[in-house]
């Protein structure tokens, strides 16, 4: 096969690929403080960030809590590990100008999908079950969340779930109206928190 029968890839641009780096980046690091956080809540050693704020705002309850646990280990092992992804993807993305084809971007983006629904379901089971909320697994929300619009948005835009006009204006839609989905995802988290659980007035 000559190089000119072989099917062009997809490639985000800079700003994406950028963001997508910084975003594994940050949620690797987070991932890590909070796994220093839960060997201070068995040794009880002293973490080198503590993220104990205020008896709600505190990462023991979760760190320590069947769904903090979910392979019998700490989730933070898993996202210490799996924040590699976005900074794989970013820089694949420089290193091929070509493009990468739709089986890898597919992939990435089940892989950011899941960890979507995961951050969702521990937050409701910290709002609803734990009563707490850990500030270092709030900042991985806080990343996951947009990783996850970003990566959905751009692979529907450009044809990596398949080619119709119509894939193609909801990817469209999704990164123009970005801000907005994204703010609105938190204000769900944060609305049903504060009404469960008063976090702004734990703070005072």
């Amino acid at each position: 096969m000559n190089r000119e029968s072989i099917p062009a890839g997809h490639r985000p641009g800079r700003a994406l690929s950028v963001w997508w780096i910084v975003a594994g980046a940050t949620g690797g690091i987070v991932a890590f403080l909070l796994y220093l956080e839960y060997i201070g809540q068995l040794t009880g050693a002293t973490p080198l960030i503590s993220c104990s704020i205020s008896p709600i705002v505190t990462c023991g309850p979760n760190l320590l809590s069947p769904g903090g646990n979910l392979l019998g280990f700490s989730n933070s092992i898993i996202g210490i590990m799996l924040f590699f992804g976005p900074i794989y993807a970013g820089a694949a993305a420089f290193a091929a100008p070509a493009g990468l084809r739709s089986w890898f971007w597919r992939v990435y983006g089940l892989f950011v999908a899941g960890a979507f629904v995961f951050v969702h379901v521990l937050a409701y089971r910290s709002v609803f079950e734990y009563g707490s909320l850990c500030p270092w697994c709030m900042v991985i929300w806080l990343v996951t969340i947009p990783l996850f619009w970003t990566v959905t948005g751009w692979t529907l835009r450009d044809g990596v779930w398949g080619s119709g006009p119509g894939v193609r204006r909801v990817g469209a839609a999704v990164l123009s109206w970005l801000p907005l989905i994204v703010v609105a995802d938190y204000l769900v988290i944060a609305v049903a928190a504060q009404l469960r659980l008063d976090v702004i007035g734990s703070l005072f």
